[in-house]
């Protein structure tokens, strides 16, 4: 084998410029990477370009031992080859297709009279499906539409007309509830039960419009021939499925069929979902979801998925709807990028439908694996703070007090995205007079440190304080100027309501965009909550204490087990001072309910 710089470097050289797919392979001969190009010898010169490198591409050019390609007519072409190729060999540094949840379809039966139902288990040799459809209410009101226009068998019976012929059946309570027309016992012909299953088999396909002018000529023949009764039962047909398309026709739109694309990303994770309608109505819905693996743009992402979700639909549709061009068009395709109207409330519900699936996926994903959760979390707080490392552990700190009185300070711990409550700090300011905030947070948070320097013990990747910028610069000063550290500090500021309102960073600070529904948001405001409860809750606890310590443990001859019985029995400091000697004298006897009565209301013999 010669060598391998030499070798790609001499294959380099050689590559056209035309339009073709080209296949990465490594040492062992296997295919690691297929690509398409409109002109090769650009694309592939690329990948060994330094300045154009991202780290992906390095990963994946160092295991590239030979390359080969195929010229083709056009750009069309080397996709729908790349396609092909990436199916056939499944090359691991591709964009990965994921299996994706299994949306429902509808099931026509092969038999002599079929059943319609709903199922997830494709076999072919079963029926004839329809489907699948992404809003699993659909496919309900279908079918609840269809049994109650069409009086359809649902039993599972190997019912033929031989088996008819013999007698080999008998009615069900259905047939006498009216919702079965007793096929086994030849209660109706074959040719009605066949045109039954034809008109459903209509309305599935989104072609309820041509049953309601079938069912519209019924009636006015009827009406003529004064049949009245029964136009009146043709009558509940047309209005049922007059309702049932008022509730399932989401367009008003002129175009027969039409494919609209959702597209979503979340991180690595792309998902692209599909809406197939007729005439307005929702009649296949799928989504997909991929892995990138090179920072593919999303323009690539959307034309794979698009050809991919097709081909599952077996869609023939030549118009489409588009969130954005994709990078590769099929020239019989007519592609809409929808701004305004009608097309936009499809490319609208598309998104939804895509952006929903994400979401449930993101959240099935958290429960199967808690820890993916917190590295997302982080990474996206690392991101927006443009950190050097993973915020794992996260310290955040918050001042309580009253004019001044009972001043305390609170400290929790976040690791993993996770409280980590059992090692939460509280503070009692010690060297602080009088109500100076600034100055009992530059004392807390350099006796914190001080302290974890001094037991060898980890320091935070990131300190947040429960306040803004003034609150930030005094924990900066504790931290640089008088401990020498190095720790990212970011700070919450509230809005008038004492709410989360946004992230500051950076010295002067600035505010950084974190979107209320975004999960950094909930997360940051899951810190801030629980720093300020903590806070609260240690100086409400000191208030109590410094009450009951400076009305009853002044008292001679009252202790700490006497204090505890009197509050269990009064309740509270005002109850005590109200209660008359005899009721003091119950619990704590003679001697010291005098000395308590005399404390709380003057000499007794007064």
């Amino acid at each position: 084998m010669p060598n391998i710089d030499n070798h790609i470097a001499l294959l380099l050289k050689r590559i056209p410029e035309n339009p073709g797919v080209y296949q990465y392979f490594n040492k062992d001969g296997q295919i690691i990477y297929v690509g398409k190009a409109k002109n090769l010898h650009r694309r592939v010169n690329s990948y060994f370009q330094k300045d154009q490198q991202t780290y992906k591409t390095k990963q994946l050019v160092k295991h590239i031992a030979d390359i080969k390609y195929i010229v083709v007519n056009s750009e069309q072409d080397a996709f729908l080859l790349e396609n092909n190729l990436i199916k056939q060999h499944q090359p691991h540094y591709n964009i990965l297709l994921k299996d994706g949840k299994s949306y429902p379809s509808i099931c026509i039966t092969k038999e002599a009279f079929p059943r319609i139902f709903k199922t997830r288990n494709i076999d072919k040799r079963v029926g004839e499906y329809f489907g699948p459809y992404s809003y699993s209410n659909v496919v309900d009101l279908l079918l609840e539409l269809i049994h109650k226009l069409y009086p359809l068998r649902t039993c599972q019976m190997a019912i033929t007309k031989d088996s008819i012929a013999k007698n080999k059946h008998k009615v069900c309570l259905k047939y006498h509830l009216g919702t079965c027309c007793g096929i086994c016992e030849n209660k109706v012909s074959q040719d009605e039960y066949t045109n039954w299953i034809r008109s459903a088999k209509q309305i599935i396909q989104g072609n309820a419009q041509e049953i309601e002018k079938e069912l519209q000529q019924q009636m006015l023949t009827l009406s003529d021939q004064m049949k009245y009764e029964e136009a009146a039962l043709v009558k509940e047909k047309y209005e049922l499925l007059e309702r049932f398309r008022s509730k399932t026709v989401i367009s008003n739109t002129n175009a027969g069929e039409i494919d609209v694309f959702g597209y979503a990303e979340d991180g690595d994770k792309v998902y692209i979902s599909i809406l197939h309608l007729n005439h307005g109505s929702i009649v296949k819905g799928q989504t997909v979801e991929y892995r990138k693996q090179l920072d593919e743009p999303k323009e690539e992402m959307l034309a794979f998925g698009m050809q991919e979700l097709r081909e599952q639909l077996n869609s023939q549709t030549k118009e489409v709807i588009v969130p954005f061009i994709p990078d590769v068009i099929d020239e019989n395709l007519h592609i809409h990028v929808a701004i305004s109207g009608d097309k936009k409330k499809l490319l609208d519900l598309a998104n939804r439908n895509v952006e929903q699936y994400k979401q449930d996926r993101i959240k099935q994903n958290d429960k199967l694996n808690p820890e993916q959760r917190a590295t997302r979390i982080l990474g996206q707080l690392q991101t927006l703070l443009q950190l050097p490392t993973l915020p794992v552990f996260i310290d955040s700190f918050d001042n309580s007090n009253i004019q001044g009185s009972n001043p305390v300070a609170g400290c929790v711990v976040f690791k993993k995205a996770k409280p980590c409550k059992s090692e939460y700090k509280r503070f009692q300011i010690k060297t602080v007079v009088g109500a100076d905030d600034y100055a009992s947070m530059r004392e807390v948070v350099r006796r914190r440190y001080q302290h974890l320097i001094d037991e060898n013990q980890p320091l935070p990747n990131l300190i947040i304080a429960d306040g803004g910028i003034g609150q930030m610069h005094a924990i900066r000063e504790a931290v640089e100027d008088q401990l020498g550290l190095n720790i990212p500090i970011a700070g919450l500021k509230k809005d008038s309501h004492h709410r989360t309102q946004t992230l500051l960073y950076g010295f002067p600070p600035a505010e950084i965009d974190m979107p209320i529904t975004s999960e950094v948001f909930r997360f940051m405001t899951q810190i801030q909550d629980e720093v300020h409860r903590f806070a609260i809750s240690y100086h409400k606890s000191k208030r109590s204490k410094a009450q009951i310590k400076s009305q009853l443990d002044d008292i001679q001859g009252v202790g700490p087990a006497y204090k505890q019985k009197l509050l269990r029995h009064f309740g509270s400091i005002s109850k005590i001072k109200s209660a008359s000697i005899d009721e003091l004298t119950e619990i704590v006897g003679t001697a010291r309910a005098s000395s308590i009565y005399e404390f709380f209301n003057g000499n007794l013999s007064l």
